[in-house]
């Protein structure tokens, strides 16, 4: 079956928010916090660099839409995130629909409390050999 098919997020009639020309937003199913949105496309698509400038101003305004109606009610701050994982398969955790997560946020919250808080030895020190491969390749 093709991807669009399968994809809860072609189709989400009731499951929409609020919507635009472009975009909409729907609450993550399941989600990490009260309030975890999903912002997406409309249309079918994957690839978030394939995005129109029509789809990427839609996607934002509403974005901006909900941290401003979530901040201060459901958190303190919000998280914005967008994965691209071509390398893992469908499955309840990941559809293969570009989406935003826009992730309520609060000091030391359920987040922070279960995962957040163990990471602190997960980040390194940026050495000057990944900077300069890195810039390097951002630059040719």
């Amino acid at each position: 079956m093709s991807d669009v098919i399968d994809c809860p997020f072609c189709n989400p009639q009731e499951r929409v928010l609020k919507e635009n020309g472009y975009a909409q937003m729907l609450l993550s199913d399941p989600r990490k916090v009260p309030g975890h949105m999903l912002v997406m496309p409309k249309r079918h698509m994957v690839k978030p660099w394939e995005l129109t400038e029509k789809e990427l101003t839609d996607i934002f305004e509403l974005i901006f839409f909900v941290q401003q109606r979530v901040i201060g009610v459901l958190g303190e701050g919000c998280d914005i995130r967008q994965n691209y994982r071509p390398f893992s398969n469908q499955n309840s955790l990941k559809v293969n629909h570009l989406t935003f997560h826009v992730v309520p946020r609060s000091q030391n919250d359920y987040l922070y409390q279960v995962s957040e808080q163990f990471e602190r030895d997960v980040f390194a020190e940026l050495d000057d050999v990944e900077r300069a491969a890195v810039t390097k390749l951002l630059k040719e």
